[in-house]
């Protein structure tokens, strides 16, 4: 019997579903027939130390850029690479996501640190006579915003250089920005409007992590090794 995964076989139960209520005029209980349910699985995250090795590894001006906009300010991979240049707020020193997830608008933090390194960048590999409406992080080649692709092979290459075992792609940075934020103290709802998530049961998800990080280092701390 062929094995199948679990979003393999929730599409073919929504198939069966469909033509089972709108082609054959049926009824359908979901108690006879469930879904099946994923499991919830802890986001992955880099420690503070990580992440600043990281950025310290990438040696390419506009990719440190970006992957440090992803981490201070929360962003989706989508959201980075789509930021124009009138988003970074420096005034009010905030950042303008515009084509958040359902197509919200919401504000995250833009930090001294990594407003500095956008201006670097900018003026070392920017446009001149730019318009706002212009895409900030954009293609040499192509002029067109860069490809999720091209910010994996960065965060890749720059994993490789720094000798960090762990796995990590441009939303690990996302979930570092939320981890970090929860163990210094902010709260959930702050949270939640930074990382532009619709349901707080989302958010909550870091309250997990660090509930899990407490027990393990309160269980390692009565370890006996003798």
């Amino acid at each position: 019997m062929k094995k199948l995964c679990r979003g393999n076989v929730n599409y073919i139960n929504s198939t069966v579903k469909f033509f089972y209520v709108v082609t054959l005029k049926g009824t359908w209980s979901d108690l006879r027939v469930p879904r099946l349910r994923y499991d919830k699985k802890l986001p992955k995250y880099l420690t503070k130390e990580e992440v600043k090795l990281l950025l310290e590894s990438t040696t390419y001006l506009k990719h440190k850029a970006i992957l440090s906009t992803i981490y201070s300010g929360g962003l989706r991979v989508s959201e980075a690479i789509n930021l124009r240049t009138s988003d970074i707020m420096s005034a009010e020193m905030k950042i303008r996501i515009r084509n958040g997830k359902h197509n919200k608008e919401r504000y995250t933090l833009l930090t001294q640190k990594n407003l500095e390194l956008i201006r670097v960048y900018w003026k070392k590999l920017g446009y001149k006579n730019y318009s706002p409406e212009d895409y900030l992080f954009i293609s040499r080649q192509t002029r067109k915003p860069l490809s999720s692709r091209c910010i994996q092979h960065a965060i890749d290459k720059a994993l490789l250089k720094a000798g960090i075992t762990k796995k990590a792609w441009p939303h690990t940075l996302r979930h570092s920005f939320a981890n970090h934020l929860m163990n210094d103290g902010v709260d959930l709802i702050t949270i939640q409007a930074l990382m532009g998530h619709s349901n707080m049961e989302t958010t909550s998800i870091y309250l997990h992590v660090r509930d899990y990080l407490s027990n393990v280092k309160h269980n390692n701390s009565f370890r006996y090794d003798g």
